[in-house]
């Protein structure tokens, strides 16, 4: 084979470059781990030759290889076993298949031995929705565990529900405060009902039996071999630091840098990761962030294009299924939520994310900030412009994370300087009608405005915030193509809806500069990397209903198939 000789060439399909353009074409060829001609049929096969793989793609859909843009993998692969049981929907349906999973889980273990699980949603217990005023409690696990300690989290990550071992393992009784950001619930006996949200969380998680850094590596590998099945060939790690140590199984702590920089050194790392510096917890201040960012060891990889550090994560405040979220209005049942920074009141919590943000931002880092409810958008929005008056940047590329109930003010700030959002479809398709109980139907329509951050001028990406929701790309795109609900099938919010050019757009090539990358990788043209996506069907031809339906028959990443179906 000579040196100008494709090694792959994929023709007779739908190939969609996502570029400019948003160019259809009919074949790609690829040379070693680039992409070296795009055109028609006629054009690509002209250039095969005897050594050259031909796939036939009958016309089925090439994409870019999927960039999910805020996916917690090494969390994820330690959401499954032998790490943790599944407690979510459908798996569990009610309180008491949580209590009997519980149970079996406790059959197989060792007296004292931690029972671990993830995905709870009270919007989707059957007790729950019988009474409003149900909700978990320690001593419907107490029944099938008395002596095993349990901690279960919920599908979004800021709620843990403990039984009355783990309580008393971790010294958490009527007495105990708060961390800062966090909330204890309490009974009307006073006591501990069992379920910690937000910073709280810590005070369980902290005592969890800490995975080697050989298990964290085959997590890690898991998952990247699930990535591939599914068609995506980056992901964002959003936040890996001290400020994760307390997380589940220190799942956004220090200990998975080392676990990818070893896979990343011996050859091992199949993915391009991007790491956002996690220095300070849920609940910190900006000396904690100082204090972080003195002592974080960044990953690192001979080759960029695979692992790097580019930025910090910031927790401003909750999520608004528990009521943590800052919101301009109250809630449907009272409260507006509240920052989940350090400060004893609202004034002093606003300073202090001011001054978290104007210290990374002035140390050289881009930032993205988990925020959700309006209020605390605009203060962080805010935020990201004072930090640039005081100390320009011309391209710092700061980026909301979720972005729920961002308003028309804010996006337009986000677009004039160049800020991006990170919003989550599958999630909206999964909560929109708890949403509609907790902020009412009018603001639930409203979540995730997709369509209006696009129109502001907003370059918006799409993620999937494993292990939140499953990193299904074709659930996103079909979510932001018909704003439906799982559970009922009702639209919310059909008028932010947006066509297929935006929602791929935003696994693509938007969260590739989101990555500061969008110059090598994120569409299909020639000298970019060769990171490719072949689903079973033609896109084009397809009704937004069927594309959750479409199969990823082939992955290439850096020019090798690592998937075929």
């Amino acid at each position: 084979m000579s040196d100008s000789t494709p090694t792959l060439i994929l023709t007779g399909g739908q190939v969609l470059t996502v570029d400019d353009g948003f160019t259809v074409a009919e074949g790609v060829a690829v040379r070693g781990r680039n992409i070296v001609a795009v055109g028609s049929d006629a054009e690509i096969r002209a250039l095969a030759g005897p050594g050259t793989r031909v796939v036939e793609l009958n016309g089925r859909t090439v994409l870019p290889g999927i960039n999910d843009s805020h996916l917690h993998g090494a969390a994820y692969g330690m959401t499954k076993p032998p790490f943790a049981i599944a407690v979510g929907y459908p798996a569990v349906g009610s309180i008491a298949d949580v209590a009997a999973a519980v149970e079996r889980a406790v059959t197989a273990s060792r007296p004292g031995e931690w029972i671990v699980g993830l995905g709870w949603d009270p919007g989707y217990l059957a007790e729950c929705l019988a009474d409003p005023r149900r909700f978990p409690h320690r001593r419907d696990l107490d029944a099938v565990a008395p002596h095993n300690p349990v901690c279960l989290t919920d599908f979004s990550s800021h709620m843990v529900w403990v039984n009355g071992a783990a309580l008393r393992q971790c010294g958490i009784d009527a007495a105990s405060a708060p961390p800062a950001g966090g909330v204890i619930d309490l009974g009307p006996d006073g006591e501990p009902t069992g379920i910690l949200r937000e910073a709280a969380q810590g005070l369980v998680q902290a005592a969890l039996p800490s995975p080697t850094v050989a298990q964290r590596r085959h997590a890690i590998q898991n998952v990247i071999a699930e990535l591939h099945s599914r068609g995506i060939t980056s992901y964002t790690e959003p936040g890996l630091g001290p400020g994760g140590t307390t997380t589940l199984f220190g799942g956004l702590s220090t200990d998975n840098w080392t676990a990818y920089a070893d896979l990343a050194a011996t050859g091992e790392l199949q993915a391009r990761v991007s790491v956002l510096l996690l220095p300070a917890p849920m609940g910190g201040s900006a000396d904690d962030l100082r204090k972080g960012l003195a002592e974080l060891r960044r990953p690192q990889s001979a080759e960029p294009r695979l692992l790097r550090a580019i930025g910090v994560k910031i927790f401003a405040d909750g999520v608004p299924p528990n009521r943590t979220a800052w919101m301009n209005e109250p809630y449907a049942d009272g409260g507006r939520g509240a920052l989940c920074v350090h400060g004893d009141t609202p004034a002093l919590q606003v300073e202090e994310v001011r001054e978290m943000i104007r210290t990374a931002h002035e140390a050289g880092f881009q930032l993205g900030v988990h925020v959700t409810g309006d209020r605390a958008i605009d203060t962080v929005v805010n935020a990201f412009v004072a930090a640039n008056e005081a100390a320009p940047r011309p391209d710092a590329r700061h980026y909301v994370i979720h972005g729920d109930f961002v308003g028309a003010g804010s996006l337009a700030k986000l677009a004039a300087h160049g800020y991006g959002i990170n919003m989550n479809p599958a999630i909206k398709w999964t909560i929109s009608d708890l949403m509609d109980e907790v902020v009412g139907p009018e603001r639930s329509a409203y979540q995730w405005p997709v369509r209006s951050a696009v129109e502001a001028g907003v370059a918006v990406c799409a993620s999937s915030d494993a292990p939140i929701t499953e990193p299904d790309w074709r659930q996103g795109v079909a979510a932001m193509m018909l704003r439906e609900s799982k559970a009922s099938g009702r639209r919310s919010g059909p008028e932010q809806c947006v066509g297929l050019a935006e929602a791929l757009r935003a696994y693509t090539i938007n969260a590739a500069r989101q990555d500061f990358a969008e110059e090598w990788k994120g569409s299909i043209e020639t000298g970019k990397v060769a990171d490719l996506c072949v689903l079973d069907r033609p896109l084009l031809d397809l009704d937004p209903h069927e594309i959750t339906d479409a199969e990823v028959d082939l992955t290439v990443f850096d020019g090798r198939i690592v998937h075929e179906r």
